[in-house]
């Protein structure tokens, strides 16, 4: 009775993950329209209006969620401070480089970059954590590096966003899973962290008149300010979501915003899309099936063995 009594439960914990991790991948998808309209104001500007504008959002919810003694806990831990600043660091590179890459019409470039971060951050884990890779992981990881051969060759150079944007944020990610507090919690204290500079970045700004916040127009100063929305929203919405899912779940749904923002960058921008790119495009999604079936098999089998 008490197992059958669970699986309601389970189901509806699912439900409510899957909404909530949906809605963040969603608000990462459509993140371009935003990026474009802010396209015009200096990028330094932005992503310090993004931290600024994080920090109460942020702080809200973890009120709400009745969390703010395991933060009190983490800011007198010199250890924790040191690598949230770490993380802060690689997530603002992330932030900067997405941003700019927008601004610049290389969205398509971007939705490369968070297509192979999964292939990438497999990689990590095995160079640094010695995790092994099964067969279709390994094809996997090698047609996304001929993906990335056929690119390079093609632009006489390396698709540099595209890997910078992925290196980054599986750094973050790897980094992060060393800060001992929850995602909503590290999320306060990474921005709150930025936002010391980014404050003080901000109030130079406005104190020598070359700001777009309080010297320009009411447009401006509300694209600055939603900045923040567009940054805490999703991520907090991501991070209660991810909580009640299986991994293999959020595996998938993972390319849900590179996929939207691909067909944005295409269909809407009009960058320029050619055979090469199509190619290479062609080989990643190719990749990430080989990935996620060998990611759906693995916990097929996790799923039997417990079932034993």
């Amino acid at each position: 009775m008490v197992a059958e009594a669970t699986i309601p439960d389970a189901v509806s914990k699912a439900r409510r993950g899957f909404l909530l991790a949906l809605g963040a991948y969603l608000l990462w998808g459509l993140l371009p329209f935003y990026m474009k309209a802010v396209a015009h104001l200096p990028l330094a500007e932005v992503i310090a209006h993004r931290i600024v504008w994080s920090v109460p959002i942020a702080a809200a919810v973890l009120v709400w969620a009745g969390r703010t003694a395991d933060f009190k806990a983490a800011i007198r831990s010199p250890r924790t401070i040191a690598m949230a600043v770490l993380t802060a660091a690689l997530i603002s590179v992330n932030w900067g480089i997405y941003v700019w890459a927008i601004a610049v019409d290389r969205t398509v470039e971007t939705a490369l970059g968070y297509y192979i971060n999964p292939l990438v951050s497999v990689v990590v884990g095995a160079l640094l954590l010695g995790e092994r890779l099964d067969r279709l992981q390994i094809a996997a990881v090698a047609l996304a590096a001929v993906a990335v051969a056929v690119l390079t060759v093609e632009a006489g150079k390396l698709p540099w966003v595209s890997l910078a944007l992925a290196f980054s944020f599986a750094a973050y990610g790897f980094f992060r899973k060393t800060l001992p507090i929850g995602p909503s919690q590290g999320f306060l204290l990474e921005v709150l962290l930025l936002s010391v500079p980014a404050l003080g970045y901000i109030i130079f700004l406005i104190a020598t008149g070359q700001d777009h916040f309080v010297s320009s127009n009411g447009t401006d100063t509300a694209l600055l300010i939603g900045c923040g929305p567009v940054t805490a929203v999703p991520l907090l919405l991501f991070a209660f979501g991810a909580k009640l899912l299986r991994l293999s779940t959020i595996g998938i749904m993972q390319y849900i915003a590179p996929t939207m923002v691909f067909l944005i960058a295409v269909l809407i921008f009009h960058e320029p899309f050619g055979t090469t790119q199509a190619v290479a495009f062609a080989l990643i999604w190719a990749a990430l099936a080989i990935y996620s079936w060998s990611m759906l098999a693995t916990a097929r089998r996790a799923t039997s063995v417990r079932a034993a």
